[in-house]
């Protein structure tokens, strides 16, 4: 499978914000999502080919107990199968980050489901194309409701503008299936100052609708830059 790359950090979005944990970026996307914060793995692919027992023999060499397989879009990529269940007899904690476009029977201990709103749709003036092929594959019901049903999950939406939280709990009412506890809405941006603009008034509606308020802590602290 492709890989873009592979390091450590700390996790910046989700239930498990703040532990320290080893990130294999595959490579490749179906969707373009307009604001796609790795271009590299999703609007350019590039990385290098690597074998499951490389890719494990990379990671282990951290020496961490928890693992991300993130993209891009990692469930495109019929390998990661056998590497979850390599990860998992090495005895490695599994988050996938997907956008639940597609399914495969792999292990994991947290299934991070990012569906993606209209927000992420690509200008159709710029990318018609792509504009169109997205439209068809970025809500794809019945695969979340597979994931949802099979694994410990996390529903993160990206919300870029108040009115994206409308379209959220139309999403949300197609699921009933769906815990409202395990669901976050994350700000759009990939700087500090356009994060904290959209908390003003994102923060207080999660706290009004029984939601949690996602931060991208990495950012906060890095910045939007690889390897972090």
């Amino acid at each position: 499978m492709r890989i873009a790359e592979i390091f450590q950090s700390i996790q910046g979005e989700g239930f498990l914000t703040g532990e320290p944990s080893v990130f294999v970026r595959t490579s490749g996307c179906p969707l373009r999502c307009r604001f796609c914060d790795t271009p590299y793995a999703a609007w350019k692919p590039e990385g290098e080919h690597l074998s499951v027992k490389e890719i494990a023999a990379r990671t282990a060499s951290f020496g961490l107990s928890h693992v991300v397989l993130t993209g891009g879009e990692p469930m495109i990529w019929k390998e990661l199968v056998p590497l979850t269940e390599e990860l998992k007899r090495l005895g490695r904690h599994l988050t996938i980050e997907t956008s639940g476009i597609r399914y495969l029977p792999v292990v994991c201990d947290l299934m991070s489901i990012s569906p993606k709103l209209s927000n992420s749709t690509p200008c159709a003036d710029q990318a018609p194309r792509w504009a169109r092929h997205h439209e068809r594959l970025r809500h794809a019901p019945e695969v979340v409701r597979r994931l949802v049903q099979e694994y410990p999950y996390q529903i993160k939406f990206v919300v870029d503008a108040p009115e994206d939280c409308l379209e959220v709990e139309q999403y949300l009412r197609q699921f009933p299936e769906i815990n409202r506890q395990r669901v976050l809405l994350m700000p759009q941006g990939t700087d500090r100052l356009s994060l904290a603009a959209k908390a003003q008034w994102l923060l207080p509606y999660c706290q009004q609708h029984g939601l949690h308020y996602c931060p991208r802590v990495h950012i906060e602290l890095f910045g939007n830059v690889r390897g972090k």
